[in-house]
Formats: structure tokens, sequence, C-alpha cells
């Protein structure tokens, strides 16, 4: 079973950053994609930025220029900078991942981190 832990959520204002970071753990698995998600109250979950195992990198419209995704493989963890935070990236913000176990792929999520962003 593999688990991811995410941590570095929290209120600020606007203008200021936060670093997020999410670890996977388990045993006998190989993280494909790594990223982050986020959902606002009232609406759906979107992604805000996706890192591949190769480094390749997306993002939403609207973090481009202001967050940034990385990757440590070897602490199986990845990391959301994110700066100039606005009032609209107030979010719980997920951390998810495809991981192969075996022979099969599966989607993973965390347990979800709240962001808030005051004005």
């Amino acid at each position: 079973q593999v688990q991811l832990v995410e941590s570095g959520g929290g209120l600020v204002q606007a203008g200021e950053s936060l670093r997020l970071s999410c670890v996977a753990s388990g045993s006998d698995f190989t993280i494909n994609r790594m990223g982050w998600y986020r959902q606002a109250p009232g609406d759906q979950r979107d992604l805000v930025a996706h890192i591949s195992s190769g480094g390749s990198t997306k993002f939403a419209d609207s973090v481009k220029g202001r967050f940034t995704i990385s990757r440590d493989n070897a602490k199986n963890t990845v990391y959301l900078e994110m700066n100039s935070l606005k009032p609209e990236d107030t979010a719980i913000y997920y951390c998810n991942a495809d991981i192969t176990v075996g022979e099969y792929e599966y989607d993973y999520w965390g347990q979800g981190t709240q962001v808030t962003v005051s004005s």
C-alpha cells in the first residue's frame, strides 16, 4: 500500500509564498507522474501542476509564472513552490501520483492541505 502525505499549507497574506511537500511512502513501487490539484468550496478539483518522472512539467494557466513544481526522486517527494499568492489561490491542495506497483498502475491521492490567502 502506498500513501501520500502532504504538508506545508497554511494561512498567508496576498503576495506571500508557501511551499507544499508531498511524500510517497510504501514499498516496491515506482512513481511515474506526480502533481498537485486544488479544490475550492463549490468548485471541481482542478490541476495546478504536474511533473513527469523525467522532469517535464505542466501548469494551469492561472499559476504560470508564479508556481514552480519539482521533485526529488530519491526522497519520493514532490514540491510546489507558490509565490505571489492571490486570494483566488485559496483551496484545498491535493497531491496526486501515478504509481506502478507490480504489473499495475494506480492513481493515488493525498488527504489534502488547506491553503488560505487573505487579501
